[in-house]
């Protein structure tokens, strides 16, 4: 029995000593990962494993001592949380005492102590003896770098869990790690060497007398100087060690005595990427240091700058060195003084004055820019500095406008002028006359005034945005002021074409101002764009010229484009709607467009009502009705038919109309919505008109009950309302309207009407919550198309209803879309209907605007169009490749507007499978195909060229031909396609380069000059391809 035991016993050790036998001396690395696995698993301990390598580690021969070691080392790196804590200390006096064996053995000790760094059981002190021997034994920057990393980890696990203890060593640690750093030029090693410096100052190490020393071994890699090789595994990147050493030296205020000149060197250097380190490198200094730091410093660092912005042809130096000046501003106007200590921040800016205000009085001169940016730059750093660079700029400034006639050398000075204006914004004042342009208010305001009468535009332009930023500071501007900006304002807001600019610009400027002072917008402009109104109402009236013409829409935009205010909005809208029914009332000469002008001035006033909900109840309340009631009207019979009121039904009339109700929808509360649909909803079923204004009618509103054909159309303003309603509101009736539309959309003698019903049908669909009432009006839907898709003449208005529910549930991601969308793949074949339902992938997979859309509430889910192509394009490619010749084009339409719309990122991977039937597309003879797949192929040529390459003998071919096509919008995109095309690897385009320019001296010729535009630009490229340089 005894002897059973004892060979029970022996057996696991006899299997620990083949192991190690197995590592140490066949060389085998496996049989560590084995031990560590029984040692997890209870069958050895760790004592064992020592025990069992005792004559490897005492063996003469390093090598073997060094097997015996990483072997213990693997297993302790595996196991270390099991260790107790007297099994740590004999390990760690045993890793101590063999720090000082042989240089081959070093490494495997090294991992030791790193596995037994990790030890939660580790005993107070023995982090400092452990670091203390590493320090004293080993010589770090002579082994190899995966050595030195593991000593820089060593460290790191130390200061993370034993901080109090490193700290008592005091300088000492500081001094035996600038010992470890020194010398070190792995960067894989040096981005943690920079985090163990950071942490040694952020975390208030003590640095003793080694501050010099410690800033010496970090900022010798200053600036980085670092190419990753070519496939780097490890990614480290040049930015990474800049950003890691900048964040070394811009730890500490302690560092600048000796920073600060090595950064001044730098940047006076010749290397770019010297001076922004540099450069940048100071900015984020200035968030730690502070006057006594910058002291001595000053001068020079203001030279520096100052010669870089002056002086470098590089945009990005010359804007790290205006944000370097700010940031030195910004550090000498925070520091709190003494009350005997130098202010260095008012000596400081009156240096850069003294070095730049002279500039400032030559416009003409290369350096005023650069001068007034200096100023700039260092004036927006505080309050105290914008007062005082300001005050000094101003007047200087303002004599110089005088000086100079030339509306070019004012128009610099007035910019100059504005940069200094839009800093006083930042800074908020509680005694509003301490602002420094308080003082010039008077002559800002007449050098404003003067420039908006010049007669140069761009001075004109200036002269509109200083205007502003003067408005929008708090109590400048005088009631007279405000009064003469009114008037000028009102003037360039009717500048002719050539100056659209500039009108563009007075009109945006009255919407800021009139928002801010409504009261004088009011009293000054608001009557005479009402005169202005009447004028164009009666020229309208005689039919008057172009020239009329052009001030009322001026006048329609100037409305819109002051209403900013709710005060404003309820003198405008009343105006505009006012406007509109005296077209209804057969009292203009009305055409189309005018009408279209109002609406389109409503809709930009409901834009700007949005922000505010009782602006926008106010409008909704008051134009709607307005809207309807003219719509209506101008929907009865009348005796004797009028041409005046049938605009008001034109196809383009009411789209602009859909687009105002719809805006003045969406941001309804669901409360002021469900008011509103109890009105609405019954005037379309019931013909109850009682809310409208001025609701006489000759005869009963009956859109759906065998109404005219006028009163049909207006369904799609209920479509514009209904489908713009937030999601939970309640619409009355709804099972009625739902199917009265659904008869409505198949109905065949109004295609205007019948796609309004189907529109408006689907985007109820999509909103209606899931359930039974759901699929029974699914069910009528499928019923309706499938009836109306047999013989008959409503064949093409029941694919009108298939293709809108269809993109109604798609975009909910609804089960039934899948068959929908087969049932759209099959109406590919048909003769009649192909072509239209190729099409209809193109509006399933666009963004609409009227209905369906993501602002007007309706159901739209992320990735969509993704979905889509995942479930369709494999159905579309296979059908395409079992169709007939005949049918085949409807397929590759179809499959190009899907893959046009599709996110880039997810066609790439698709591109080696799709690319050859979109070749095949653009030999279609369909010039929408043509369009299309190019603009599907453009973007593609960009950013997938190693596969677009593959193909470029056919790329090439059918580019060129698509040239001389009849469709000039085909000729453009081809023409930018070959200007991609130069995209492609050069020695695949070489061949190629001969015959493209041959091909390309052709649409040079073009009698459109869009497309002569291109062809110049790809012809270019061409010519380029190959070049040095190119």
């Amino acid at each position: 029995m005894a002897a059973a035991a004892a060979l029970e016993a022996a057996a696991p050790t006899d299997a620990l000593w083949g192991l190690v036998h197995d590592f140490v001396m066949g060389q085998r690395e496996d049989p560590a990962d084995q031990v560590a696995a029984d040692v997890k698993s209870g069958n050895y301990t760790v004592l064992q494993v020592v025990e069992a390598l005792g004559t490897s580690l005492e063996n003469p021969e390093p090598r073997t001592r060094a097997r015996g070691i990483q072997l213990l080392s693997q297993v302790l790196l595996q196991c270390h949380s099991l260790l107790l804590e007297k099994e740590v200390v004999h390990l760690i006096l045993f890793c101590e005492n063999r720090l000082k064996d042989h240089h081959l053995v070093i490494p495997s000790v090294l991992q030791g102590l790193k596995a037994l760094s990790l030890c939660v059981a580790l005993p107070p002190g023995l982090a400092v003896s452990v670091l203390k021997a590493i320090f004293q034994e080993v010589h770090v920057q002579s082994l190899p770098q995966v050595d030195r990393h593991t000593v820089y980890n060593i460290i790191t696990n130390f200061m993370r869990t034993r901080e109090e203890e490193l700290k008592g060593l005091g300088a000492d640690f500081t001094f035996g790690f600038i010992q470890v750093m020194d010398g070190e030029k792995d960067p894989r090693n040096l981005l943690v060497a920079f985090r163990i410096v950071h942490d040694l100052i952020s975390r208030d190490y003590s640095l003793g007398p080694f501050v010099e020393e410690l800033f010496e071994v970090t900022s010798c890699y200053f600036p980085i100087d670092f190419t990753p090789p070519p496939n780097d595994p490890y990614g480290i990147q040049r930015e990474d060690l800049i950003l890691s050493l900048r964040n070394v030296l811009a730890s500490t205020p302690r560092f600048a005595e000796f920073l600060l000149p090595l950064l001044i060197e730098k940047v006076d250097s010749e290397i770019l990427s010297a001076k922004l380190d540099s450069l940048q490198t100071l900015n984020a200094c200035c968030a730690v240091y502070g006057q006594k730091e910058l002291k001595d410093f000053l001068p020079s660092l203001w030279a520096s700058i100052r010669r870089e912005v002056f002086q470098t042809a590089s945009e990005r130096v010359e804007a790290e060195g205006l944000a370097a000046l700010h940031s030195l501003t910004v550090c000498l106007s925070r520091s709190v003084l003494s009350a005997d200590a130098e202010d260095l921040l008012d000596s400081f800016l009156n240096n850069i004055l003294q070095d730049c205000r002279h500039h400032l009085c030559e416009p003409d001169m290369k350096l005023v820019w650069p001068s007034a940016k200096l100023l700039q730059a260092a004036a927006g750093a505080s309050a105290r500095a914008c007062d005082y660079i300001t005050s000094n700029v101003l007047p200087l400034l303002l004599e110089q406008f005088h000086k100079h006639s030339q509306s070019s050398q004012r128009r610099t000075i007035l910019e100059m002028l504005l940069g200094f204006l839009k800093l006083q914004q930042n800074w908020s004042y509680e005694d509003k006359d301490q602002r420094p342009v308080n003082g010039f208010k008077d002559q800002l305001c007449s050098l404003v005034f003067m420039a908006l009468t010049g007669p140069s535009t761009q001075l004109q332009l200036v002269g509109i945005h200083t205007l502003t930023v003067l408005g929008a500071q708090p109590d400048l501007l005088s009631s007279e002021d405000l009064e003469l900006a009114v008037g000028h304002l009102y003037r360039l807001s009717f500048l002719e074409e050539d100056s659209q600019s500039c009108r563009v610009a007075a009109l945006e400027a009255s919407g800021t101002l009139a928002a801010l002072y409504p009261v004088a917008f009011s009293s000054h402009l608001v009557p005479k764009l009402t005169e202005e109104l009447r004028v164009g109402e009666s020229d309208l009236t005689r039919g008057d010229g172009p020239t009329q013409c052009s001030r009322y829409l001026c006048c329609l935009q100037a409305l819109s484009a002051i209403s900013t205010h709710p005060s404003i909005v309820r003198e405008t809208l009343p105006l505009l709607l006012q406007h509109l029914c005296q077209v209804n009332k057969g009292n203009m000469v009305a055409r189309s467009s005018d009408v279209i002008a109002v609406c389109q001035s409503l809709k930009q006033v409901a834009e700007k009502c949005q922000q505010d909900p009782d602006c926008c109840w106010y409008f909704h309340q008051t134009a709607i009705p307005c809207l309807l009631a003219l719509a209506v009207q101008a929907s009865m019979p009348e005796k004797e038919p009028s041409v005046l009121r049938k605009v008001l039904l034109e196809d383009e009339v009411l789209a602009a109309m859909v687009s105002v109700i719809g805006t003045a929808t969406t941001h309804l509360s669901p409360e002021l919505a469900a008011q509103s649909v109890a009105h609405i909803v019954p005037l379309f079923l019931d013909g109850n008109v009682s809310f409208l204004p001025e609701n006489s009618f000759p005869s009963r509103f009956q859109p759906f009950q065998d109404g005219s054909s006028g009163q049909r159309r207006l369904v799609a303003l209920l479509m514009a309302f209904v489908c713009s309603l937030p999601r939970n509101v309640e619409i009355p009736q709804l099972n009625q309207l739902m199917r009265e539309l659904l008869e409505l959309s198949c109905c065949h003698s109004c295609p205007f009407s019948s796609t309004a019903a189907a529109k408006c049908f689907a985007g109820l669909l999509n909103k209606h919550p899931a359930g039974q009432q759901l699929d029974e009006f699914l069910q009528l839907a499928v019923d309706k198309v499938e009836v109306g898709l047999g013989s008959g003449p409503c064949r093409s208005q029941a694919f009108t209803l298939l293709l809108w529910v269809t993109k109604a549930l798609v975009l909910r991601y609804h089960p039934l879309s899948s068959c929908l969308t087969t049932r759209l793949m099959g109406l590919l074949s048909d003769p009649e209907l192909g072509p239209a339902a190729a099409d209809g992938f193109s509006l399933l997979m666009s963004d609409c605007t009227d209905v369906l859309t993501r602002a007007g509430h309706a159901e739209v889910r992320i990735m969509f169009r993704q979905r889509f192509f995942t479930d369709n394009v494999p159905a579309l490619v296979q059908g395409f490749h079992a169709a007939p010749q005949d049918v085949k084009p409807n397929y590759l339409k179809g499959l190009s507007h899907v893959l046009n719309r599709l996110p880039k990122p997810v066609l790439l991977p698709e591109l080696p499978t799709l690319l050859s039937l979109l070749l095949e597309a653009l030999s279609c003879p369909d010039c929408v195909v043509q369009l299309s797949t190019l603009s599907c192929l453009q973007p593609l040529l960009l950013e997938a060229p190693q596969v677009m390459s593959l193909h470029v003998d056919t790329l090439v071919t059918k580019f060129l031909n698509l040239t001389s096509s009849p469709s000039m919008a085909v000729r453009i995109a081809a023409l930018q396609c070959m200007h991609a095309l130069t995209r492609l690897p050069t020695p695949v385009l070489l061949p190629y380069k001969p015959q493209v320019i041959r091909a390309l001296a052709k649409p040079l010729d073009d009698k459109k000059r869009l497309v002569r535009k291109e062809a110049v630009s790809a012809r270019g490229e061409w010519f380029l391809l190959g070049s040095p340089g190119s």
